[in-house]
Order: C-alpha cells, then sequence, then structure tokens
C-alpha cells in the first residue's frame, strides 16, 4: 500500500488570525504538539495517518528581494496550510476527513478567504490543494498498521526474552528462534498478537509508477539534443548570478529562535517547515522546477528504502511550490535535534541542498550550483533557521520511534515470518532484540 499525501492551502482574513491561533493552540497538549484525540480534529482516529499539521505561512524575509535586488517588496497574504501525509489515495483521505472531522475542519477553514458553512469540504481542499514538485517518503509501503504492529511484536517478544531468560541461556540461534516463533503464533492465537496480511498494491498506482520510471528517461532522452546545446549558456547564466547574487544570512531574531525552540525536542521526532522567495526571473524558476523534477524521480524510485542520497532520519518530506512558483515550501519529519538533522544534511548531502536551496534569495552563496553554499555552516544554519516558521499544530502517529526503531521493528517481523536465514543471518537477527 503505497503513500501520499494532502497540502491544502488558502489564504487568511486578516482581521482573524488572532482568533485562528487561539482555537489551533486548543488542540495541543504542548506547545505545537497535537492532542491526538482533540474534538476538532482526533488526528488519532485515522488508522491511515502518519503525520499531519496546521502551519500559518507568514515570511518574515519579504524585505529580502528589495535588499539583493532592488525590486519593491512583495505582499503576500498569510496564508494557513493542512499537510498530511497518510497510507492510501488522497480522495479516500479527503472522504475519511469529512466524514470523521468535518465539523472541526470546516470550523478552521472558515477563518480562510472564500470558505462558506456550507461548501462541500471534500471539494474546497481538492480546490485548494498545491501539489508536491517532491515528495519523500522513507520506506514506501510501510502503513501505520504495519508499523504499530511490528512495534507491538517487538514488544512483546523483549518481554517474553527477559522473562524467560533461564529458559533460552543454553539455546543455539535456531531453537531459540522456534521457540519465539512458537510463542508469536500463541500469541496470535490468542489475539495478543495482530500480523496482517501486506494490502495488495492498487492497479492504478502500479501502471503509475511504471509510466514514470520509463516516462522521465525517454523524455531525458528526447530532450538531450537541446539540454547539451543549451548546457554553455546555462553554465554562463548560472555563473553570472553566482557571482553578483547576494546572501542574507544575519543571525536569526532570538525572540523567533525562541518560539521555534518551544515547539522542538518533545519526541525523538520533529518537524520542520520552512518557506523562502525564489530568485526574480524565468532562469531560477525554470532551473529549479527542472531540478524537483529530477530529484522527485530519484525519489519516487531510488530512495525507496530508508535513506534519501545518505540521509536517513527523514520520515516524510516534499517541496511545494506556492504563489504562482514565486515561493517554496519544505517541509519534513525527521529524527533527532535541528542542528543534527542541519549537520546531516551538510555532511552527507550538502550539494542537494545546494542544487535546490541556492535558487531561493538570501541563501549562502555557491558555485557551479553544487559547491560551496551549505559548506558555510554557519550562514547555512542562519539562513535556514531564519526562513523557517513556527508549526501550529503538529501530530506524529507513532511517536518515540525513529526511523532506525522503525527499520529494526520490520527486520525482527521479517525475521519471525520467514525461514531463509542462515546460523550467522539469525545471530544478527537475535542481536536486533
Amino acid at each position: 500500500m503505497p503513500q501520499a499525501n494532502l497540502f491544502v492551502a488558502a489564504p487568511l482574513k486578516m482581521d482573524r488570525i488572532a482568533e485562528l491561533r487561539t482555537l489551533l493552540a486548543s488542540m495541543n497538549v504542548d506547545p505545537g504538539m497535537a492532542n491526538p484525540q482533540n474534538p476538532i480534529v482526533p488526528f488519532g482516529q485515522f488508522d491511515r495517518l502518519h503525520f499531519a499539521r496546521f502551519v500559518i505561512l507568514e515570511d518574515q524575509s519579504l524585505d529580502d528581494i528589495h535588499a539583493a535586488y532592488g525590486l519593491p517588496r512583495r505582499e503576500y497574504p498569510l496564508i494557513l496550510v493542512f499537510i498530511a501525509d497518510f497510507d492510501g489515495n488522497a480522495d479516500d483521505f479527503r472522504t475519511e476527513l469529512a466524514r470523521r472531522a468535518a465539523v472541526g475542519l470546516s470550523r478552521i477553514f472558515s477563518f480562510c478567504e472564500g470558505f462558506s458553512p456550507d461548501a462541500d469540504l471534500v471539494r474546497w481542499m481538492k480546490r485548494h490543494e498545491n501539489h508536491a514538485a517532491t515528495a519523500y517518503v522513507n520506506w514506501v509501503g510501510r502503513t501505520v498498521q504495519r508499523i504499530r504492529e511490528d512495534d507491538a511484536l517487538r514488544r512483546a517478544l523483549q518481554m517474553h526474552l527477559q522473562k524467560n531468560a533461564a529458559v533460552f541461556a543454553e539455546k543455539d540461534s535456531t531453537e531459540v528462534r522456534r521457540l519465539l516463533r512458537a510463542f508469536v503464533e500463541a500469541e496470535k492465537t490468542a489475539g495478543r498478537i495482530k500480523l496482517s496480511e501486506e494490502e495488495r498494491t492498487p492497479l492504478a498506482w502500479q501502471l503509475r509508477r511504471v509510466v514514470h520510471l520509463v516516462g522521465v528517461p525517454l523524455t531525458l532522452l528526447a530532450l538531450a539534443p537541446v539540454l547539451v546545446l543549451y548546457l554553455p549558456l546555462f553554465i554562463f547564466q548560472l555563473r553570472r548570478r553566482e557571482k553578483s547574487d547576494m546572501e542574507i544570512a544575519p543571525r536569526p531574531d532570538p525572540k523567533h529562535e525562541a518560539a521555534l525552540s518551544q515547539l522542538e525536542d518533545y519526541d525523538i521526532t520533529n518537524q520542520f517547515s520552512v518557506m523562502g522567495a525564489i530568485k526574480p526571473g524565468l532562469f531560477r524558476r525554470w532551473t529549479l522546477s527542472f531540478l524537483l523534477w529530477l530529484v522527485n524521480y530519484t525519489a519516487r524510485h531510488i530512495y525507496v528504502r530508508g535513506h534519501l542520497a545518505r540521509v536517513s532520519t527523514i520520515h516524510f518530506a516534499r517541496w511545494v511550490f506556492i504563489n504562482g512558483k514565486n515561493r517554496l515550501v519544505f517541509v519534513s519529519n525527521y529524527d533527532g535535534s535541528l542542528d543534527s538533522y542541519m549537520e546531516d544534511f551538510i555532511n552527507k548531502a550538502g550539494w542537494g541542498l545546494n542544487l535546490v536551496f541556492s535558487n531561493g534569495i538570501s541563501y549562502p552563496t555557491t558555485n557551479w550550483l553544487v559547491l560551496e553554499g551549505s559548506k558555510n555552516e554557519q550562514k547555512f544554519k542562519y539562513c535556514l533557521r531564519r526562513h523557517q516558521l513556527s508549526t501550529q499544530v503538529w501530530y506524529n502517529a507513532h511517536p518515540g520511534l525513529s526511523a532506525f526503531d522503525l527499520k529494526r521493528n520490520a527486520l525482527i517481523r521479517e525475521g519471525i515470518e520467514r525461514d531463509d536465514k542462515t546460523d550467522a543471518g539469525l545471530r544478527q537477527w537475535l542481536a536486533l532484540l
């Protein structure tokens, strides 16, 4: 069962923003941390929902375009965004949202321009959806149900081993596994452990995947003559801009940093939301669109089993254009502290950061699109923190479980269900417990 996402965005009524903030805060148990059973949008009742958030897109860097390019400041309305990552397809999830939380969602969206109490909620959300230019899933096909079952299995096995340590002490790995498997079968019969069969992959999703897998390379092959001819001009245009673009990376306002810090580190997993303006001109917009199109291909077909480039701490992430491709929003759900998250990217995929974010106003200076940039660590961190947004409400369906935990739990289950491990493999499997 593949995963999908929603990004519903609508401008806010400016005279009601304080009221909306109060309403959203009432959904939380800690600052920014949703109560799964809050009466407005009871996220915990959605069995297929991994992560969700409400974010008010309030750009603190609107003056940068004037400082960097002498162009007039662009005014944008504040935007409310509802973001969700879930199993299955978006149409089914929107329908479930309307069935389970229509009153609460209508109450929230009533703060948006153009929303009326009698609006068809499903159609309104679909009409206000911004599709991701690039979307990443840590492990395609790993459902909420599977995550919860895997973790329950791991806890049951560990407890059984602890309670019966003397029984297992003298057994070899093959016998230990046999006894553990017998224990699991007994627990399944008693209804205390559930290991569901994998759901069938939708045929339509498989077909779209195959078409995309083949279609993008064929498109690149067809465009190759044009791209080769354009390459010298592209390099000239790129280097001219890289040598003249201004970087704007002052230390973030302490109040802004304090507000962001208040929303972080309640759990091993954190949320991250940033927004910035794209550098003016078609060159940067088309370059960024093309690069995100390529990154999306790798995210759909290559980085589908636990890592994005060499970064393994991200659960879900996406890049979304808004305001006619004048601005870009990046959101992710990641493990660890923000500092470790940024350093992970700098050290393992700094070139990838530069590839995308160097097309945004104020980013540290790059060379040849992929060099320098994020390697200027302090400026990069200042820039990113300055563009980071406060997330008003954030929900995590599996708190306390990192991406590493999910992979370990899946391997534990695999060891119970499969019989193809060697003796060395069984010893490695038992070490997971």
